[in-house]
C-alpha cells in the first residue's frame, strides 16, 4: 500500500506517522527521499556550503571529510533545512558511536535509568553491558542489558523533561570533541559562531519511535539545531509550523546529519519508524571499525577515544557491533543562550554551576525539545 495522498488538515501529520510506524500490513517506502542516492528533483534542492569555514585538517581531524566533499540538500517550502548526506570519513562512524555508548552515558550525564535507578546502578552503563554485549547470542532470551534499556543521555545544560525547560542549575560541562565536531558542522552550514551548549541523545531499539514535537526550549532560536545519526535507519518526518501541514518523509541512514535553522527551526517532526538494515547497517561495519579516518589526538585535547589514535579496538567494536544489529543512536545539539544572554533571574555574566545534576522525567513529550523515545516496552 503506497503512502495515502494526505490533504491539509488537523490530523495530516498524524495520519502520516501511523502509516509509516505501522507493523500490519507493513508500509509503502516507495516515496521516501533517500538523499544518498544524491537525487535533485522539484522537492529536493542542492544546498552550497561554506566551504572555506573549515579547513581539510580541521574536518579530518574531527573525522570529517573535506566540506568541498559533502553532499548537501535542501526541501522546498522548508527554508534553513540542510540535508548532509554522511560527510564522515570511512573508519570514523565508529569512533563516535562508542562516544555515545561508552563516554557520553558516564556521569555527571543524566539518563533516563537515573529516573527510577540510583547512581551506583547507573554509575558505569557500559561496564555493566559489555560482557553480556560481547557474548554470542545463546537463543533464548536474556535479560537487557543497561545499553538496551537506555532511552536518552542529557549533556550540558541538562534539559528537565517535566518543565520543558533548561536553567543554569542543572548544568555539566559539555563533552569537548562533540562541541567541536558541532562547530565544524553548524560553519560549514553557515553558522560560525555557534556554540554547542546542549545535547540530547536518542537511543532506538527496532520498536522504538519519537512522537510529533517541535524543538522550542531553548532561549535563542536564531541559532540552529543538529542532528546526527549512527546506527540502524530511520524514517524522519519534516512537516510545517501546524500540526495540520502534511510531512515529508526521507531516510536518515548512519552518519546523516541535519541542520534545521531559520524557519525550519520550528517546523513538527518525527521519527515514526527505525528500519532493520541488512548487515552491516548503512554506513558501520567491521571493516570500518580500525584505522582510516578515525578522529585524530588532539580533537578535542583529549587525545583519541581511551587514548587511542585509531579506530575502535575489537574488545569495544564487538559491543558496539552488537548493539547497533537493532539499534539506532541519534544526537541533537543545540545553542541554548545567545551572545550575552542569561537564564531568567540570572545576572549576565554569571557562569554556570558545572557541578549540578540534570533532571528527568516524563517521556512522552510533544512541543518540546526531542527527547524520550518511545517503544512498546518502555
Amino acid at each position: 500500500m503506497a503512502a495515502p495522498m494526505v490533504e491539509r488538515g488537523e490530523d495530516a501529520f498524524r495520519t502520516l506517522f501511523k502509516f509509516y510506524r505501522r507493523k500490519h500490513p507493513p508500509p509503502d517506502l516507495s516515496n521516501v527521499l533517500d538523499f544518498s542516492k544524491g537525487i535533485v528533483c522539484d522537492k529536493v534542492l542542492s544546498t552550497n556550503l561554506e566551504v572555506s569555514a573549515v579547513s581539510d585538517g580541521e574536518a579530518s581531524r574531527a573525522g570529517l571529510r573535506p566540506v568541498r566533499d559533502w553532499r548537501a540538500f535542501g526541501l522546498q517550502g522548508c527554508p534553513g533545512f540542510i540535508f548532509i548526506a554522511n560527510p564522515f570519513l570511512r573508519g570514523s562512524q565508529p569512533h563516535w558511536l562508542r562516544r555515545c555508548l561508552k563516554t557520553y552515558t558516564q556521569k555527571p550525564n543524566v539518563c533516563n535509568l537515573d529516573m527510577h535507578m540510583s547512581p551506583n546502578e547507573t554509575d558505569d552503563i557500559w561496564g555493566k553491558s559489555a560482557d553480556t554485549l560481547r557474548r554470542a547470542p545463546c537463543g533464548k532470551k536474556e535479560p537487557k542489558t543497561l545499553l538496551e534499556k537506555l532511552r536518552w543521555v542529557t549533556l550540558g545544560y541538562h534539559y528537565n523533561w517535566n518543565t520543558k525547560t533548561y536553567s543554569a542549575e542543572h548544568h555539566t560541562p559539555f563533552p569537548a570533541d562533540l562541541q567541536r565536531l558541532s562547530g565544524l558542522v553548524a560553519a560549514a552550514a553557515g553558522f560560525p559562531s555557534f556554540n554547542a551548549e546542549a545535547g540530547i541523545l536518542n537511543y532506538y531499539r527496532s520498536d522504538s519511535s519519537l512522537g510529533i514535537h517541535v524543538d522550542e526550549s531553548e532561549l535563542d532560536l536564531s541559532r540552529p539545531l543538529l542532528s546526527f545519526c549512527f546506527g540502524q535507519s530511520a524514517i524522519f518526518l519534516l512537516g510545517g509550523p501546524r500540526r495540520e501541514d502534511p510531512p515529508t518523509a526521507m531516510y536518515m541512514h548512519s552518519g546523516d546529519v541535519m541542520v534545521m535553522s531559520g524557519q525550519s527551526r520550528l517546523l513538527y517532526h518525527a521519527v515514526p519508524r527505525i528500519l532493520q538494515d541488512p548487515p552491516p547497517p548503512c554506513g558501520l561495519g567491521t571493516s570500518l571499525s580500525r584505522g582510516q579516518g578515525s578522529p585524530e589526538r588532539g580533537v578535542s585535547g583529549e587525545g583519541g577515544v581511551d587514548g587511542e589514535e585509531g579506530g575502535v579496538g575489537g574488545e569495544d567494536w564487538a559491543v558496539c557491533s552488537r548493539y547497533i544489529q537493532s539499534s539506532r543512536v541519534n544526537m541533537t545539539v543545540r545553542q541554548v543562550l545567545g551572545p550575552g544572554q542569561s537564564f531568567p533571574g540570572v545576572p549576565k555574566g554569571s557562569a554556570p554551576d558545572a557541578e549540578g545534576g540534570g533532571e528527568g522525567g516524563g517521556q512522552k513529550r510533544r512541543r518540546s525539545s526531542s527527547g524520550g523515545t518511545e517503544s512498546s516496552d518502555t
